[in-house]
């Protein structure tokens, strides 16, 4: 029995030094932790249910203590936004960042103007960095066929479609899909939250989402996810899928030239998000995205072979200027083929506007956050809303 006490008191005290000695081990075997993940396993819920370990808080003023993720906000501006930018920026620095002081990296086309630095330099005591975007990232290729395109413009300005007739916005879309993480500002980086001009965030974070994702292992974060315009997409999961038989899928093959998923079956992730995205096990694309104005993301992803052969299969069908293909169903269709499901995480209790819709944190998570959105306009269950698919794949 002695041997027994003794052989306890050896165990206990080696737990203790490693709580205090190894911070990921103290957080793992917390209370809350394994509190948390027992009853996320036990009600089959979305991994978000089960909440932040309060371990992760710091719920005073001042600067926050402990470890930083290798992470930066990135921010794809231009000079006539910087009223906008400074908008969404001066709310991230009073109700995450002044804790945190996570740097800044600045994007543009062209270079950005004295006043655009002095302003924004001003609202934070962070490190900030502004690049120019390589020309090649950004203009409209010269192998795509304008006589097409332009065709294919007016048609959707006919029709009405949003941006339907940008060249400009096109160029954004096709830059964030595929090239806003090669940027040699980004580099050195892991992880990145994008901001955008006029956005709202509505809550009080005293704890750290980079550390979240990278002690979590999550490899995507979004706020709101909903239907892309189907004018704007029609071959999209063409160029995706291909005749590729995903299991449980029953349409069969075509004599048609082979797609991504046709030259690459082997890169899809055991256990991916393809139920978010397809009602059928990949015979159809549902539409649904993720709304990528608002993303915390590790750069890992877009960097890795699979992503990076995917966007080029993508970019060479020209799909970004002979329809209007958005980097958010590009990212979202990425993300759920390429990650596991469960590295994919919905950010509950970040209060978050970008005009429409809105995300605003309901019940203890909104008095905790001092959220100031109206708890009653939240887009999470409206028809149009895409999270009741991402809930169910956990379910």
């Amino acid at each position: 029995m002695r041997y027994v006490i003794l052989v306890l008191g050896i165990i206990i005290s080696l737990h203790f030094i490693l709580s205090f000695s190894h911070e990921d081990y103290g957080r793992a075997t917390s209370i809350s932790n394994l509190k948390n993940t027992i009853t996320g396993a036990a009600s089959h819920q979305p991994p978000y249910k089960a909440g932040v370990p309060e371990d992760y808080y710091y719920h005073s003023n001042g600067t926050a203590p402990g470890p930083r993720a290798n992470a930066a906000f990135v921010i794809l501006a231009r000079n006539s936004d910087l009223n906008g930018i400074v908008f969404s920026m001066k709310q991230m620095e009073d109700r995450f960042n002044k804790k945190f002081q996570y740097p800044y990296v600045f994007l543009n086309d062209d270079d950005f103007s004295d006043e655009f630095k002095r302003r924004i330099t001003a609202l934070t005591d962070a490190k900030v960095e502004f690049g120019k975007i390589p020309r090649d990232h950004w203009y409209q290729p010269d192998w795509i066929d304008e006589e097409k395109a332009s065709k294919a413009r007016d048609e959707m300005v006919k029709a009405q479609v949003i941006y339907g007739g940008s060249v400009p916005y096109r160029n954004m879309c096709r830059f964030n899909s595929g090239f806003f993480f090669r940027h040699e500002l980004l580099d050195k980086y892991k992880y990145y939250w994008r901001i955008e001009p006029d956005v709202n965030f509505y809550c009080d974070l005293d704890y750290d989402p980079f550390l979240i994702m990278q002690n979590e292992k999550k490899v995507y974060g979004f706020t709101v996810s909903l239907y892309e315009y189907e004018t704007t997409i029609p071959t999209l999961w063409d160029a995706v899928k291909g005749d590729t038989i995903i299991p449980s899928c029953s349409l069969v093959r075509s004599d048609r030239p082979p797609e991504f998923m046709d030259e690459n079956p082997d890169m899809l992730q055991e256990g991916n998000a393809l139920g978010f995205i397809s009602d059928d096990a990949g015979g159809t694309y549902n539409r649904c995205h993720f709304w990528s104005n608002f993303e915390i993301g590790d750069l890992d992803l877009w960097r890795s072979d699979a992503y990076m052969k995917f966007f080029e299969h993508l970019d060479k069908k020209g799909g970004f200027y002979y329809e209007r293909w958005g980097d958010a169903p590009v990212h979202s269709i990425g993300a759920a083929l390429f990650a596991k499901k469960e590295q994919i995480h919905f950010f509950n209790d970040i209060g978050y506007k970008h005009n429409p819709f809105q995300h605003c944190p309901q019940g203890d998570a909104h008095t905790k956050g001092k959220c100031w959105c109206d708890p009653s306009d939240n887009f999470d269950y409206h028809w149009y809303s895409c999270l009741a698919r991402y809930d169910k794949m956990f379910t």
